[in-house]
């Protein structure tokens, strides 16, 4: 399938050399960066999340069921998948300059972030880790932001920097790095966007991303997923300053855990199919990833909690994933332009960069969300697969699915 082709290209200068490396890349300081809340007048110009056009959702024509594949394939132990889904029924518009698929406005408006999306993240940086280099992230980036009134985020402006470590390039993790740069955008229109684009989908490759990443920016966004079971380079996963967030994957209830959301230094984001905007709808999806760890024992934020688990469960807090519910995304690699795509890859994203909107700057990601439930949207319905409550039914308090439910403001955060 062309979702799974590797093909090699001559290497372009981006920034950085592109070389391929085992070694992790020395960290930075371990000392937290500051974490300020600029003003409106230090921001991008005209950060705004107000539509030129009316959206789809606002037109009555989203969301709406059909067919969607994954974008990358199955892989062996030591590499890693990423999370993306893509309609298959939906190139182009659905109305005239309207694409199909959520908008950031109607994200926002779900998630109870409107004002703080509009007014916050000016001086917060959320990196990316993928694999395989995306040459048209950049451009189709900005046509996304520019579709939705947001401020352009390029290399020019300091907004947008790519750390690639590959000139090799891949369709399924091409529209992977589509979907996480702008629903950061989405989320975050203020934030800076660090893109680390690893030398290919094995966990030592994708590591060293990661430990650049963590050096660079106090809030990681990872939307893949590898069997749990090596240990190697869980230390790279942990970040005293901020938040590093994961995919649970997207096969619904996993007999084995997701790596490295099941990490207890790691937040662990379910899905959920998002069928309302106003009033305000979610249910779990049925492919939610969920699963209780082998090898991590419960962590405090999880103890008392029923998770159906005696070690660390996952997930820890969920967002839309469901492809019937999908996100507008642009992608031109291999792709025709306006798309609709779904999956955990959408949900981990739009949670990391609530993490950004929050400021948060301390050792326990995951604790802070326990410590804070009130200020999240408890899911109570749906399932992803037949182990039965709490590790596949979504409830009252803590699933599988879902975790503690999904964003509404930035007070758990």
């Amino acid at each position: 399938m062309r979702f799974a082709t590797v093909t090699a290209v001559a290497a372009v200068a981006v920034l950085t050399a592109c070389t391929k490396t085992n070694v992790l890349p020395d960290a930075a300081s371990a000392s937290c960066r500051p974490h300020p809340q600029q003003s409106l007048s230090s921001m991008l110009p005209n950060a705004t999340s107000a539509p030129r056009v009316a959206t789809a959702a606002q037109l009555g024509l989203w969301p709406r069921q059909g067919p969607s594949v994954r974008v990358c394939g199955d892989v062996g132990a030591g590499f890693a998948r990423c999370q993306a889904w893509v309609r298959t029924d939906i190139r182009g518009p659905l109305a005239h300059n309207t694409p199909g698929g959520y908008a950031p406005s109607d994200l926002q408006t779900a998630y109870g972030l409107t004002s703080v999306s509009q007014t916050t993240g000016g001086g917060q940086t959320i990196a990316i880790v993928d694999a395989y280099d995306d040459p048209n992230v950049e451009s189709d980036l900005n046509v996304y932001r520019s579709q939705y009134g947001l401020p352009a985020c390029t290399v020019s402006n300091g907004c947008f920097t790519k750390q690639k470590y590959t000139s090799q390039t891949n369709a399924g993790w091409a529209a992977e790095e589509s979907v996480d740069v702008e629903m950061v955008s989405a989320i975050c229109p203020n934030c800076k966007i660090l893109l680390v684009e690893a030398a290919s989908t094995s966990i030592t490759d994708l590591s060293s991303a990661e430990q650049y990443a963590t050096s660079q920016a106090d809030y990681v966004s990872n939307s893949w997923s590898s069997n749990e079971g090596t240990e190697t380079y869980d230390g790279v996963y942990k970040d005293g300053c901020g938040a590093i967030v994961a995919s649970t994957g997207d096969h619904g209830y996993n007999s084995t855990a997701q790596w490295p959301a099941i990490l207890p230094s790691v937040v662990g984001v379910g899905g959920t199919s998002l069928t309302s905007i106003a009033p305000h709808a979610e249910t779990a999806w049925l492919l939610a990833g969920s699963g209780c760890s082998k090898i991590y024992g419960k962590p405090s934020f999880q103890s008392g909690l029923n998770t159906g688990c005696s070690m660390r469960a996952q997930a820890d807090v969920a967002a839309d994933a469901d492809p019937h519910t999908g996100v507008a995304i642009y992608d031109t690699f291999e792709r025709s332009g306006w798309l609709v795509f779904g999956g955990t890859s959408v949900a981990t994203p739009i949670v990391t960069s609530v993490f950004a909107l929050a400021g948060y700057a301390s050792t326990n990601p995951a604790g802070n969300l326990y410590s804070h439930t009130s200020a999240l949207s408890d899911i109570t319905s749906g399932s992803n697969g037949m182990c039965g409550a709490p590790l596949c039914v979504a409830g009252q308090g803590w699933d599988g699915p879902t975790g503690l439910g999904t964003p509404s403001g930035v007070g758990a955060f």
